[in-house]
């Protein structure tokens, strides 16, 4: 995913619906202490390094409130800025800069976080054969825009959502009697994307006999992995997953394995610190 992912319609109903969450009825302070055609001008930049991404919705929530504003960027997603960078310029209405600033920042805040340590975690595995991944553990209903920052920071994309591909897991192994049992409906529905997840050796050789066609290795230490990839012998690929950080990656990604993914991607990267100057 490496285009902006939502349309032009799209973002317009999401930044409506973020300013009428911050704004409502009307920004007060704006209306009594702002005068109606007093101007601004800004820049947004950089205060630590990092990789952006989100400013297309930025832009968006400027211009929804002052459609004649002018802004020229001096970066773009995807790009690495170091700390002191100007990202864009802004010139308008002083009561939409204010009053769209929070909302502005917020998105790109959010997202380059997410682009910023997932190109942390790609850096780490670089020289070895290992993508890293995300997963689906991100905010409802922005999913979307997190994979999309995933992919700005270097990440490749896992599946989007349950409809995209069978993932098997404990719980499906569980409930369907094991892992043959669990393995046999997609595959007399004639499904080749079938992934099962594997807590023990025994569940990796049971899988791939049974027809998966692809492993997800949960939890498993470096020595197990490698003893995983060794029963597996190049079959069908494998991710490894659970609890990884960027200590360990590095170690998880020379034994071998295809994919490494990481659920604090989404799920729990820090905004990166970014700042709007008025002139």
């Amino acid at each position: 995913m490496t285009n902006f992912p939502l349309n032009t319609a799209e973002i317009v109903a999401y930044i409506k619906a973020a300013l009428l969450e911050d704004i409502g009825s009307g920004d007060v302070t704006c209306a009594t202490v702002i005068p109606a055609d007093a101007r601004l001008s800004a820049t947004m930049n950089a205060r630590e390094d990092m990789v952006l991404a989100g400013l297309p919705l930025a832009i968006a929530a400027f211009k929804a409130l002052d459609p004649n504003i002018t802004i020229s960027t001096e970066a773009h997603d995807g790009d690495h800025v170091a700390a002191g960078t100007n990202i864009m310029h802004i010139e308008g209405s002083a009561r939409a800069l204010l009053s769209a600033e929070r909302t502005a920042l917020n998105i790109v805040q959010h997202l380059s976080g997410i682009a910023t340590l997932t190109h942390a975690y790609v850096d780490a595995v670089k020289g070895t054969s290992a993508k890293v991944l995300d997963t689906r553990k991100t905010i409802p209903g922005h999913r979307i825009l997190a994979k999309y920052a995933v992919a700005m920071g270097g990440g490749t994309n896992h599946r989007m959502g349950l409809h995209d591909a069978v993932m098997i897991k404990d719980n499906h192994i569980a409930v369907a009697g094991g892992v043959v049992e669990a393995i046999k409906g997609p595959k007399e529905a004639g499904r080749t994307d079938i992934q099962v997840e594997c807590d023990t050796l025994e569940q990796v050789r049971t899988a791939v006999e049974a027809g998966a066609n692809s492993l997800l290795l949960d939890n498993m230490p470096p020595p197990i992995l490698r003893e995983a990839l060794s029963i597996v012998g190049g079959r069908i690929p494998c991710e490894a997953s659970g609890g990884v950080t960027l200590e360990t990656i590095r170690a998880i990604a020379e034994t071998g394995v295809d994919f490494i993914s990481i659920g604090r991607l989404t799920q729990s990267a820090p905004a990166v610190d970014l700042g709007l100057d008025f002139a």
